[in-house]
């Protein structure tokens, strides 16, 4: 497996100029903490878990295991906690893409470095749009991991993919601002070192649609705050959080950058977490192909070993040829990002956004296949990460969401008058123009010549 290897992988070679000495010193580091330190350590973290699971009366408010603040001190005494915040970490997108992918295949890796979401996300909406109290507040306890947070923005009344909907009201009275909505799927909400919602709601319900919505910081204990129940994903219950809030009360000093700048900064907010998504997204596609190979050498059915058998073969090779596909164009979005910012590169996001959970829930797919009966059992890992990027395909904007976006920047390079390759390849009846038999229809302008009304896109 190339993510682990001392020397740089394949995937990155066509990069190697933009990849500075930090990178590969960092990279060193992590591949080492994860080895000799996370790795000895994860008996420890489950057998704490299992004592810690037996305190409480629902899984999803099991605390931390202990030994989760000894190797976040071991990850900030060798520099590499908080990665994905190129202004604390000094990388690149580009090079903490490859990282990420290393955390993506260790998830308490990932704790123990402060790269999970939702507090990624935050952080970076803290760090580039918070004032100096409320990073000090706020902040700083989130880049040490003494707390986390979570992002509050999906309500169950409306359609939330489309943010212009949100409805929960901030209304300022006086020093403050008084919340009434309801939210759910919070994700990392119902954990009990979660002690800060990033809100986004609405401070006008008139003017401009893109100027109405602002983010507020609520702290998780506030009066009026009430979380109803845990959701369930595929009937198993999660870390995502069903809340009211009731008449809540904060500090008018809590909102995020100023009223209306809601959206801009929930489109600055998401940019960078998909990219981070998707790498850590291929470094699960990883573990289930390293999985599908291990079952094709342990199991011998019709008097061949699996691995020997070409329906396997071949799902094995196209296991391989997406993830490297989805690699290389996760790392083209993430250099397109460093070079022209994000909303620039919004379309290649895009792209990776609907490929990369798309191909590794396929190969988790075709590894539990491969299982049978045992891939669904509590005995293997494959039905949790099946469930995790299932769920993967909807969070940050479903598929059908970015899809529409990539159609929206590939119709507009192509509009009439621009696409001459189009029209010879495509060709028209000259008879049509001849004899001018629809030239009722569009004025005949539609067929002909292509001059109908320009797409809405």
């Amino acid at each position: 497996m190339q993510a682990f290897s001392k020397t740089l992988p394949d995937a990155l070679l066509p990069y190697k100029e933009k990849l500075s000495p930090r990178f590969f010193e960092i990279r060193d580091k992590v591949l080492d903490f994860v080895e000799n330190v996370v790795n000895p350590a994860m008996s420890t973290v489950d057998a704490q878990t299992a004592e810690l699971m037996k305190t409480v009366d629902d899984p999803t408010k099991c605390p931390e295991p202990p030994i989760m603040k000894e190797l976040r001190a071991q990850a900030k005494a060798r520099g590499i906690m908080n990665l994905f915040l190129p202004e604390v970490c000094q990388l690149s997108v580009l090079e903490y893409s490859p990282i990420a992918e290393i955390l993506g295949m260790n998830q308490v890796a990932n704790l123990a470095m402060n790269c999970s979401a939702p507090d990624t996300g935050n952080m970076e909406v803290l760090e580039r749009y918070g004032t100096p109290e409320q990073k000090k507040t706020w902040l700083e306890p989130l880049l040490n991991g003494e707390i986390r947070s979570a992002y509050a923005m999906t309500e169950p009344g409306v359609a939330s993919s489309d943010a212009t909907n949100i409805c929960t009201r901030i209304e300022r009275d006086g020093d403050e601002y008084v919340i009434n909505g309801h939210k759910w799927w919070i994700t990392g909400a119902m954990r009990p070192e979660c002690k800060l919602f990033i809100l986004m709601g609405k401070t006008s319900f008139s003017g401009p649609l893109h100027q109405q919505q602002s983010m507020i910081l609520v702290p998780r204990d506030a009066p009026g705050v009430k979380i109803l129940r845990a959701l369930t994903v595929f009937g198993e219950a999660e870390d995502h959080a069903d809340i009211i809030f009731d008449n809540v009360r904060v500090p008018a000093t809590n909102i995020l950058l100023g009223e209306g700048k809601g959206f801009e900064i929930a489109q600055g907010r998401l940019g960078p977490g998909r990219i981070h998504h998707c790498m850590r997204s291929l470094g699960q596609a990883e573990l289930a192909l390293a999985a599908l190979v291990d079952r094709a050498h342990r199991r011998k059915a019709f008097g061949k070993i699996l691995a020997e058998k070409d329906a396997i073969r071949t799902t094995i090779a196209e296991a391989r040829i997406e993830i490297t596909m989805c690699r290389q164009l996760c790392y083209l979005a993430a250099v397109m990002a460093d070079e022209i910012g994000f909303k620039a590169a919004q379309h290649y996001i895009a792209m990776i956004k609907v490929a990369a959970p798309r191909a590794t829930l396929k190969i988790i797919d075709e590894a539990i296949q491969a299982h049978g009966a045992h891939g669904v059992s509590q005995d293997c890992k494959l039905p949790g990460m099946w469930t995790n990027m299932r769920t993967l395909r909807l969070a940050d904007g479903p598929d059908q969401v970015h899809l529409m976006t990539i159609a929206k920047k590939e119709i507009a390079a192509m509009t009439t008058g621009k696409n001459s390759l189009g029209r010879r390849i495509s060709g028209t009846n000259p008879n049509v123009e001849k004899y001018g038999k629809f030239s009722h229809v569009e004025g005949g302008a539609l067929y002909v010549s292509g001059g109908g009304k320009p797409s809405k896109l």
